[in-house]
């Protein structure tokens, strides 16, 4: 990270971090991280801290922190296109569309075929329908999703509309199929990956993902907790 902050002043201010977010962490975990660090190495009892787009506990990559009067520019940053890397997995379904719950259903994968991957994928360009998954922090009736979720709760959940700018098959191994996905605020790619799975008359979950940009911001420029931190008290 080019121009690190040296006082408390500049945190204060406002600073735009860019973190590479480790897998298990909750995006408020980093967030917490960073502003207890800030607190204790100034010995300062506030500061604003906040993130500029959630990333999923199993999912990694850059997340935007900002600091002081630059919190005011979150809803701006998260306004932009963002690009994410990872892995559907073909043939089962799990209740949250990933890894954080199991298999609950599997599917017949034989007729897949590199020609129907590819082809079932122009159905999630351009501006497209989709339902954010039960196991979400959106909110209903006061309540995160996937608090109801967790409870066992029948939930029917809007659809709404997203748009993806591009979406490349980069690679095949079995049933593990990696893309690239360039798409705005608000879209899930756990529900790209289930309703990829069924497009392709199978079933499909992630089972990886990696955010590697939002708007012109990379995650080839972001640090990790453990740098930040020996940066700040360098």
């Amino acid at each position: 990270m080019d121009n690190f902050p040296e006082t408390v002043e500049d945190f204060l201010v406002g600073q735009i971090l860019l973190i590479n977010k480790p897998l298990g962490w909750t995006s408020f975990d980093v967030v917490r991280k960073i502003k207890n660090l800030i607190r204790t190495k100034y010995s300062i009892k506030k500061i604003k801290v906040g993130h500029a787009g959630t990333l999923d506990p199993l999912a990694t990559g850059l997340l935007i922190v900002c600091t002081g009067k630059f919190t005011k520019l979150i809803s701006e940053i998260q306004g932009q296109e963002k690009t994410y890397t990872g892995t559907i997995t073909l043939g089962g379904t799990t209740p949250s569309y990933d890894l954080e719950t199991e298999v609950d259903n599997n599917y017949e994968t034989a007729h897949i075929t590199e020609e129907l991957i590819k082809e079932s994928t122009t159905h999630f360009i351009g501006e497209i329908n989709q339902k954010p998954p039960i196991f979400s922090a959106l909110k209903k009736g006061g309540e995160r999703l996937y608090e109801k979720a967790r409870r066992g709760e029948t939930i029917e959940i809007e659809s709404r509309k997203v748009t993806v700018r591009e979406f490349t098959i980069t690679s095949r191994e079995n049933l593990d199929v990696t893309f690239e996905i360039k798409c705005s605020k608000g879209t899930y790619i756990r529900s790209i990956a289930y309703d990829f799975g069924v497009a392709l008359n199978s079933g499909g979950h992630l089972s990886k993902l990696c955010r590697t940009s939002i708007g012109k911001y990379q995650l080839s420029e972001a640090i990790d907790v453990d740098s930040f931190k020996k940066l700040l008290n360098k």
